[in-house]
């Protein structure tokens, strides 16, 4: 698989990013073992870029599978949500400790909103710029659903790297459409940063017309990766089917769509009432403070877009 140099951070990473969220206890559940094996067979295959989170809890999938990979030649992107020295101390002794490198290649923070965010957050900012000059980050960025976020991303010069949501409806875009999100994207390309775009198949929801939406997406020249959610072989070798010839052979096809899919909600779900309010079967109610689906659910997936926290999905 090609690789291309991640802006002016001097990292080389695949045009595939590892999505790792999408094997955690918050999906699919997979044993660190059964987690660890496709990190090292997308490796196999071209893949030394993966992206994380400390809010993920499978650093422990990624530290077994670097047992049979060259970390110099791996990309460990990771986030946390700190805005304090304090917390920016501990979130990189976590992520140092729990996947047994003595580095990480690019630390973000995690879901900035816009320039005031990245503002309340730049106490943790200057800790990441110290310990960068000691060697044990090698870029900083942020990721963000918003374009005020990649606003930020593209004003402040200490951000080198931003993880946008970038798809062909724009979906969990919070304020605006792709075309805006597009523009700023353009102009940060243009100052040198590291690009790595974040739900082409619009968490699950563009997955019945998978190769348009992610040629759309690979077809933007000014993105150098592109991370998507990966749990199982079969997934791994469609996504780079998709790369590298922009479309999924029929036997994969086959595979992937005989998969039982379901319509999960994430714990931080704030039930403030959007899907329910969305959904014309009557298959999402709020029961105990959480959105939760029920028998009359038909994994549309309609209700997600409507979700301001982006924390449902189809998978």
């Amino acid at each position: 698989m090609d690789r291309v140099q991640l802006g002016n951070t001097g990292i080389e990473v695949s045009r595939l990013c590892f999505g790792s969220l999408t094997m955690t206890p918050f999906q699919a559940g997979l044993s660190v073992r059964e987690g660890a094996y496709l990190i090292e067979y997308a490796y196999d295959k071209g893949i030394n870029f993966i992206d994380t989170a400390e809010i993920y809890e499978n650093y422990n999938y990624i530290k077994a599978a670097l047992k049979n990979i060259n970390r110099e030649d791996y990309c460990i992107a990771t986030k946390t949500y700190a805005y304090t020295k304090e917390m920016a101390r501990d979130s990189l002794d976590l992520a140092l400790k729990e996947l047994g490198t003595d580095y990480i290649d690019i630390f973000l923070l995690h879901e900035q909103e816009s320039i005031h965010t990245v503002r309340g957050h730049f106490e943790a900012i200057e800790y990441f710029i110290k310990e960068k000059e000691k060697g044990k980050i090698r870029s900083i960025g942020i990721s963000t659903h918003r374009i005020a976020g990649a606003m930020a991303a593209r004003d402040v010069d200490e951000i080198e790297v931003i993880h946008p949501i970038i798809n062909k409806d724009g979906i969990g875009i919070q304020d605006g459409t792709i075309e805006e999100m597009l523009k700023v994207i353009e102009e940060i390309y243009n100052l040198g940063k590291g690009i790595y775009a974040m739900k082409p198949l619009g968490g699950g929801h563009l997955i019945k017309e998978a190769e348009k939406a992610f040629n759309f997406v690979k077809s933007i020249p000014y993105i150098h990766s592109i991370a998507i959610g990966m749990q199982s072989t079969n997934e791994i070798d469609a996504n780079i089917s998709l790369m590298e010839k922009g479309y999924i052979p029929e036997d994969l096809k086959t595979k992937i769509n005989s998969k039982k899919r379901k319509l999960i909600v994430a714990e931080y779900c704030i039930a403030c009432g959007n899907c329910v309010e969305r959904c014309r079967q009557r298959g999402i109610n709020i029961v105990k403070g959480k959105a939760t689906p029920n028998e009359n659910c038909i994994l549309c997936g309609y209700c997600a877009k409507t979700c301001p926290e982006f924390c449902i999905k189809v998978i």
